[in-house]
């Protein structure tokens, strides 16, 4: 079990940086546009627009395949009965809910609550973390930080049920144009499922400029097919009210209740238009939203409870009842497309989750490709992507049908949200000084329709719901063992390292007899207090040092990107001409982390003489991890710590470092 240094220095409560790359709000392919007139940077708005529609809003696009279906299926444990006054009840009741919760909550709210133009959990949390390190009395935020990392690991568990529910819910629309197609539709769905995971690697730019037109024609059909269905039956319209949803939850709670469980299937894909939000920004996401998805939801809702009004025994499938005959073939062609989009939407939420995650110091370090020369954020993390396979074929081969996945659906979109709205709150009191009154109403309305939804959904743990808070609580027990499992091997690396200052003393004083040698060795460290173990090895083994030694430091800021004018901060050490220099390294935890680009930002002056780049030595020390007797943590979080260390990404390619002229010096901890 071994983990190659320096690994990236995790300091999430680093101050006097701050990033000042890119906003992602303004689109970041247009500045490529610069000086092309308006015209060409309306082109790319709409480009980023149609790419964002094409990774984004798959989850929540197709959730009306399968919504109103699930509310009144007939095999529910709390079955809601089919009759007027309960659909115009429950269609109200989906309105409202996608009304407060996506674009109040998260369109109009959520999305401004940005880390330099990141969104999602683990924003949020880095946020707290910083604010609890400026601020340490103030213990709350470290909690609410705590309760965002089981929030992310709720989101994981969405990533592995949203592929699984969203591709079989197309696929079982072939049933309804053949009823004898039905033993196809597992394994249609298992071969789609895998064809898109195998496809990620292209990137999400590569993606959403194929899905984009894609998800352009599904919303379009989906609205027309919702007119249609309004035009047979236009009383429905009322549902619009919310006096609908207020009397079916006041005056028939005993059944609504039960209802929520189902009907939050109308917001699923919320978090990933946030989690997604560095993809893409905030304009393009609102924009998309608002024009385009939140009108073509409402219309096929409300023609699907025209339908199932005009004749009850509609319900069985009102989506693909909503199209004439000759049209349903063609509408799952397109629906299984669509969700395989939805797909899409929250598997890159997944790799922006874990990639901070990791910078952030809950996982180890991963493989990371940046897919896009164009657009910064855009990322694919294979261990993620084969991991989220094996999971989401897992769960097609065991639950075998949307309906069985759709109890444990709703615990993983409700808990999540929750947790969102939370600590958007508590960012928003003390990011823009909102009085605490306004936060009271706002969080005290907005919390509690999230926990009625939370409420109804634990009503369905023993039919599926355990299943999302399984791999929660799995999730949330790997990061916080990873994140103490760090702390102790950092507290023991120092131990041993000893102290820089004292190493260099005695390299000045002569009490340790080395040799000077022509050349640039660049070592790789965690900190700027302690020597790194292969410069220690290499003086007292080999009695040896270079001309000119770089001690390279790397930070890891709470911000997605820093600027190059604060990338590099150099140290003399206390001695200006004996060739050794302290350089601390930061990056964004949204940034590829390239040491040597880094590095040739330095001045000669800055680092005592000119650096030989082009042929100089890296060293890294490799960490053999054991465990050992001290009571640091409990047996079994270290047998988890070793487990997950195996993941741990090759540092020399992490880095971005030369593999012909890195060398690897070992050494081994005792956890």
């Amino acid at each position: 079990m071994t983990d190659q240094e320096p690994g990236p220095a995790t300091n999430p409560g680093t101050e006097g940086t701050s990033a000042s790359g890119p906003d992602v709000d303004t689109e970041t392919v247009d500045a490529g546009q610069a000086g092309h007139g308006p015209t060409a940077r309306d082109t790319v708005r709409l480009a980023v627009i149609v790419g964002a529609l094409g990774v984004v809003f798959g989850d929540i696009g197709t959730s009306p395949i399968y919504t109103l279906q699930t509310v009144f299926n007939p095999a529910d444990p709390h079955p809601v009965p089919v009759s007027n006054a309960n659909v115009f009840g429950v269609v109200s009741l989906i309105f409202w809910s996608v009304m407060i919760i996506v674009t109040v909550t998260y369109i109009l709210l959520a999305l401004r609550a940005d880390n330099d133009g990141e969104g999602g959990l683990m924003a949020l949390i880095t946020l707290l973390r910083r604010w609890s390190r400026q601020q340490p009395g103030r213990k709350g935020a470290l909690v609410l930080a705590g309760l965002g990392i089981f929030g992310a690991s709720l989101f994981f568990g969405d990533s592995m049920i949203t592929p699984a529910i969203s591709v079989l819910s197309a696929v079982e629309g072939l049933k309804i144009v053949e009823p004898s197609l039905g033993d196809y539709v597992v394994p249609i769905t298992a071969v789609i499922i895998v064809i898109l995971f195998f496809f990620q690697r292209r990137g999400t730019e590569a993606v959403g400029r194929v899905f984009g037109p894609v998800m352009i024609a599904w919303f379009v059909v989906i609205g027309a097919a919702g007119i249609s269905g309004i035009t047979q039956h236009p009383s429905i319209l009322k549902a619009l009210s919310p006096t609908y949803a207020v009397g079916f939850l006041a005056g028939h709670f005993h059944i609504a209740f039960f209802a929520l469980a189902a009907v939050v299937l109308s917001v699923t894909g919320a978090e990933a238009l946030y989690a997604d939000m560095g993809h893409f920004g905030r304009k393009a996401i609102t924009r998309g939203w608002l024009f385009l998805v939140l009108p073509a939801l409402v219309l096929s809702y409300f023609g699907q409870g025209a339908l199932v009004l005009k004749d009850e025994s509609n319900i069985s499938s009102p989506f693909f009842l909503l199209v004439p005959d000759w049209a349903r073939a063609p509408l799952v062609l397109l629906a299984t497309a669509a969700t395989v989009i939805a797909s899409q939407a929250v598997i890159t939420g997944a790799y922006s989750v874990a990639s901070q995650a990791a910078k952030l110091g809950y996982l180890p370090r991963l493989r990371i490709a940046h897919t896009s020369p164009t657009t910064m954020g855009q990322i694919y993390v294979p261990w993620i992507n084969w991991l989220l396979l094996v999971s989401v074929l897992t769960l097609v081969f065991a639950f075998r049908s949307s309906a069985a996945l759709a109890y444990a659906y709703g615990m993983a979109v409700t808990g999540t949200i929750t947790i969102t709205t939370t600590l958007f709150f508590y960012v928003a009191r003390y990011r823009w000084n909102i009085s605490k009154w306004l936060i009271g109403i706002g969080a005290t309305v907005l919390v509690s329709i999230d926990l009625l939804f939370v409420a109804a959904n634990l009503t369905k743990i023993a039919h599926g719901a355990w299943l999302p808070l399984l791999i929660a609580l799995t999730a949330f027990t790997i990061m916080t063992t990873w994140q103490r499992g760090r702390q102790v091997v950092t507290a023991e690396r120092e131990r041993a390292e000893g102290s820089l200052q004292e190493f260099i003393d005695e390299l000045q004083s002569g009490k340790m007899p080395v040799r000077t040698v022509p050349g640039t060795a660049i070592f790789l460290n965690r900190g700027g207090t302690t020597a790194p173990l292969a410069l220690r090895a290499n003086v007292e083994h080999n009695q040896v040092r270079h001309e000119h030694v770089v001690i390279v430091a790397i930070e890891t800021e709470p911000v997605p990107r820093v600027s190059e004018d604060k990338r590099v901060t150099v140290n003399d050490l206390g001695y200006g001409d004996d060739g050794i220099t302290h350089v601390t390294v930061r990056f964004g935890y949204m940034e590829p982390q390239n040491v040597p680009e880094a590095l040739a930002l330095l001045d000669p002056s800055d680092s005592e003489g000119q650096l030989d780049l082009d042929k100089a030595s890296y060293f890294l020390s490799k960490i053999e991890l054991r465990r050992g007797k001290a009571k640091t943590m409990a047996g079994w979080r270290k047998q988890l710590f070793l487990a997950t260390s195996l993941i741990t990404a090759d540092a020399a390619e992490y880095f971005s470092l030369p593999q012909d002229r890195t060398v690897i010096i070992g050494s081994h901890i005792e956890l």
